[in-house]
């Protein structure tokens, strides 16, 4: 069993940056892919950015690429999500998940789940 617990989320005017983190405890997470998701009002849980076990690849959604960047620092069971330019259209819920399998884009594909921290862009 593996619990996540997000942190960073906010309040932040378009165009800024958040860091989010996601701790993790119960079991090493070197031992799992990573990925963040988000889920805005009245909407669909959506992929954003995932990364596999030992860091060395990545994977972003369209709407997110180049804007923001996913890292883990397994050393310290964390995972990471920097976020840039951040838009409106940004402001959701963020999730961080583990996987036991490889890195994924699916949430059906991700075993373990955090509760989640609000990130809120305003224009």
């Amino acid at each position: 069993q593996v619990q996540l617990v997000e942190s960073g989320g906010g309040l932040v005017q378009a165009g800024g940056s958040l860091r989010l983190s996601c701790a993790a405890s119960g079991r090493t997470l070197s031992n799992y892919a990573m990925g963040w998701f988000r889920q805005a009002p009245g909407k669909e849980r959506e992929f954003v950015a995932a990364i596999n076990r030992r860091g060395s690849s990545t994977n972003y959604a369209d709407s997110v690429k180049g804007r923001f960047t996913i890292s883990r620092d397994n050393a310290k069971n964390t995972v990471y999500l920097q976020m840039n330019s951040l838009k409106p259209e940004d402001t959701a819920v963020y999730y961080c998940a583990a996987s036991g399998g490889t890195i994924a884009t699916m949430t059906a594909l991700y075993d373990y789940w955090g509760q989640g921290t609000q990130v809120t862009v305003s224009s």
